[in-house]
């Protein structure tokens, strides 16, 4: 069950990352993120009413408020480190923060089999490697390379709190909905502040009808990000979460395959051989 779900939201991650960096093209990254999350926040106002899941209340969602603070300055940070770029090396470097849930589960007492340190050291260069780093070319910034390390450790602080803010599935919808509706408030705060600037929350010359007619697509980013927070809480509470996190980490392979199929952008030798070594590390994991 651990790996099913693991590889259910690395599915979710990687097809919610293709479509936001799609619409990032159209409009605005916060704008993205903020309307994305109100869409999260009205879907799953509605479930924790017609579930109950309010009853739940405890001091366990803290755990989301953490993650709900947490995520938008990680997902922000992200986007600024892929303008700085280059790409190649932002895009490898921000799935690093698998190492923060692993090292969570690992504090916490979980003792691997030789076979799944194996095959986590596997999947961690091959989640890597699929991101395309350049070995060569343009110097890198150094405030894209804090700027993505700071998203990295981000990420995984949110693996890491998720997986603690609830015991039960009504809960879960809880959790996800508190955490949403921090994301909302963190990145509302940021997009008024910043339209004060004078900087516009859409491209000049365009209104709500450009924003009315990519809804669809801004519902699905938040809505499969959601699904991957859920997906992933479970994972991590019904087994290793060393095992979860690598396996929900291999959303960068799935990002680059879409890209392949609906782009058609051509996965460099480097690509392919991480995709490769990725799968060697999820079937070790899972095997293990």
């Amino acid at each position: 069950m651990t790996a099913l779900f693991a590889l259910a939201t690395a599915v979710l991650w990687g097809l919610a990352d293709f479509g936001g960096g799609l619409l990032t093209r159209r409009i605005p990254a916060l704008t993205v993120v903020v309307v994305s999350q109100v869409v999260a926040v009205v879907v799953l106002g509605a479930v924790v009413l017609g579930t109950g899941a309010w009853r739940e209340a405890g001091p366990q969602l803290w755990f989301a408020v953490g993650a709900g603070l947490v995520g938008p300055v990680a997902m922000l940070s992200f986007y600024k480190a892929l303008a700085l770029g280059p790409m190649g090396v932002v895009s490898p470097l921000g799935s690093l923060g698998v190492v923060v849930p692993v090292t969570a589960g690992l504090i916490l007492g979980e003792r691997p089999g030789l076979g799944q340190f194996a095959g986590i050291a596997v999947a961690v260069v091959g989640i890597v490697l699929a991101g395309g780093p350049e070995l060569r070319g343009a110097p890198v910034q150094r405030q894209a390379v804090v700027l993505t390390l700071v998203a990295a450790f981000g990420f995984g602080a949110v693996m890491a709190l998720i997986a603690e803010a609830s015991t039960t599935v009504t809960g879960l919808f809880l959790a996800l909905f508190v955490q949403r509706v921090t994301n909302v408030t963190v990145g509302g705060a940021a997009l008024g502040a910043q339209t004060r600037r004078g900087i516009p929350a859409l491209p000049a010359g365009t209104g709500p009808k450009l924003l009315w007619g990519l809804l669809p697509a801004l519902a699905f980013v938040g809505l499969a990000d959601v699904a991957a927070n859920g997906t992933y809480s479970i994972a991590a509470q019904n087994g290793p979460v060393t095992m979860a996190a690598v396996l929900s980490s291999l959303y960068p392979v799935i990002t680059a395959l879409a890209a392949f199929a609906v782009l058609k952008e051509r996965l460099r030798t480097v690509q392919a051989a991480g995709a490769g070594l990725a799968l060697a590390g999820t079937v070790l994991l899972a095997a293990g």
